[in-house]
């Protein structure tokens, strides 16, 4: 009988413990590795939220105002530009944000002196075809290279990758 009870305890234990182990690792795979960069160019002044889709078809309301949207940022020799990152949209350039990073808002990773485009450990941060929620002023009176784009998101002042 003893050697019954002594089972049964170790199996309740083992679940225990099993249980215990899920659970921290379900925690610790939720715990987010993101990167933001922010400046202090535009302190004070609250971004609209508001979805890629919605700025896009709406973009003259948003003409001179401050936003916050995500997409995916894509770079390259002649492009600087977030697209919606939805799979069933159209992803032309009229369809997407020039994206105007300046000196005058330097972004700097949070809690460093480490800027977005200054090499870290040696290495460049690869932005390019990331997830990206950014935020910055619309100006449709830039339309980015060879005038291609529906409007320029200027005065970058936050970048989460």
């Amino acid at each position: 009988m003893a050697s019954t009870y002594a089972k049964h305890s170790c199996i309740i234990l083992f679940k225990r413990v099993t249980i215990c182990c899920l659970i921290s690792m379900a925690f610790y795979g939720c715990k987010s590795n993101k990167m933001v960069y922010n400046s202090n160019c535009d302190a004070g002044i609250s971004f609209k939220k508001v979805e890629f889709t919605k700025l896009i078809t709406n973009i003259k309301k948003y003409d001179g105002q401050y936003v916050e949207v995500s997409g995916t940022y894509q770079e390259s020799k002649d492009q600087s530009a977030l697209y919606n990152d939805s799979l069933f949209t159209d992803h032309s350039y009229k369809h997407a944000l020039w994206i105007n990073f300046t000196q005058d808002c330097p972004l700097y990773l949070k809690g460093t002196r480490t800027g977005l485009f200054e090499p870290t450990n040696g290495e460049f941060v690869l932005i390019s075809n990331k997830k990206m929620k950014i935020r910055g002023r619309i100006d449709l009176h830039n339309t980015g290279h060879l005038g291609l784009y529906c409007g320029t998101i200027d005065r970058v002042s936050y970048v989460e990758l």
